[in-house]
C-alpha cells in the first residue's frame, strides 16, 4: 500500500497489536474543544446515546482525517459507527471507578471493535483521569475479580491535553479515578466497529520493514507479567497481526 497522509505505520500498528491502545493528538481548530466543553457543561440532562444530536460539533471530532485514518487502519476502510456513545462526567469529589472491560471478556486474536475516548479539557492528574492497563485486551476476568483490584504496576494514566482520542481495545482494563480537581472532566465514550473480515493491510504497510519490527512481538512485554502468560500472548499477538494483514 503507498504511503498516504494519517495512516498508521506498521511500527503504530504492532504497538496497538502488543499494548492494546493508540493515542491521536489532534490539533483541532481553535475553540473546538472549549466549545464543546462548555456545550455539555450547559446540557440539563445527559443525553446518553443522543450526546451527538446534543453536542453536533462532536461530528467534526471523529471526522477529522487523523482520527478517521487511524480508524480505517485498525477496523478498515468500511468501518462503522456504534449508535451507543455516552458523555461519561467525573465531577469534583468521586470516587475511583472499579477496573472493569467494556467487552465480553473473552480471549481473541481479531480488533472487532474499538473505544474511541475525546478528552474535550486537558486532564491533570487531579482531574480524574483514566487509567488503562496495557495488554489486558488479551486477558479475561471476571468483573467482580477485578472490582478487588487498586493501582496497578505499569499502569498507563491518560493526562493528556484537550482534543486527545485514546484508541483503544474494546476488551482493554480500564477505570476512571477520583476526581480531587475543582471542575468536571468530561470524556465522550464512542465505540467503532469492524463490518468486514481484513482482506489486506488497511494502513501503511511495508512487508520488507515489518518482517524486522514484528520480532516486538517475541521480545516486548506490555506490563510485568509471568513468563507464562507472556508466552500466551506471544502467540495471540502473532495471530492478531496476521488477522489484520488478511492472512
Amino acid at each position: 500500500m503507498s504511503d498516504k497522509p494519517y495512516l498508521l505505520t506498521d511500527d503504530q500498528i504492532i504497538s496497538f497489536v502488543i499494548h492494546g491502545y493508540h493515542i491521536v493528538e489532534v490539533d483541532f481548530p481553535d475553540g473546538i474543544n472549549g466549545t464543546i466543553y462548555d456545550e455539555i457543561s450547559q446540557l440539563e440532562n445527559n443525553p446518553g446515546d443522543g450526546i451527538l444530536d446534543a453536542v453536533p460539533k462532536l461530528y467534526q471530532v471523529f471526522d477529522h482525517p487523523q482520527v478517521c485514518g487511524a480508524l480505517v487502519s485498525l477496523l478498515g476502510r468500511d468501518y462503522q459507527m456504534s449508535s451507543h456513545r455516552h458523555c461519561h462526567t467525573n465531577p469534583p469529589g468521586s470516587h475511583s471507578q472499579s477496573w472493569h472491560q467494556d467487552g465480553v471478556n473473552q480471549r481473541h486474536h481479531q480488533v472487532r471493535t474499538v473505544l474511541a475516548m475525546y478528552y474535550p479539557q486537558d486532564v491533570t492528574t487531579d482531574l480524574g483521569p483514566t487509567v488503562i492497563m496495557p495488554g489486558t485486551h488479551f486477558r479475561n476476568a471476571p468483573t467482580d475479580l477485578m472490582a478487588t483490584y487498586a493501582n496497578l504496576r505499569d499502569q498507563v494514566t491518560l493526562t493528556v491535553k484537550a482534543g486527545t482520542i485514546a484508541i483503544t481495545h474494546y476488551d482493554i482494563w480500564h477505570a476512571a479515578t477520583r476526581n480531587t480537581g475543582d471542575r468536571n472532566r468530561y470524556m465522550l465514550k464512542f465505540l467503532f466497529n469492524r463490518t468486514s473480515g481484513p482482506t489486506e493491510p488497511s494502513w501503511n504497510h511495508d512487508s520488507e520493514k515489518a518482517t524486522s519490527l514484528t520480532s516486538r512481538f517475541t521480545f516486548e512485554r506490555a506490563c510485568q507479567c509471568s513468563q507464562s502468560d507472556h508466552y500466551k500472548e506471544r502467540g495471540l499477538r502473532h495471530k492478531m497481526w496476521n488477522h489484520l494483514l488478511g492472512r
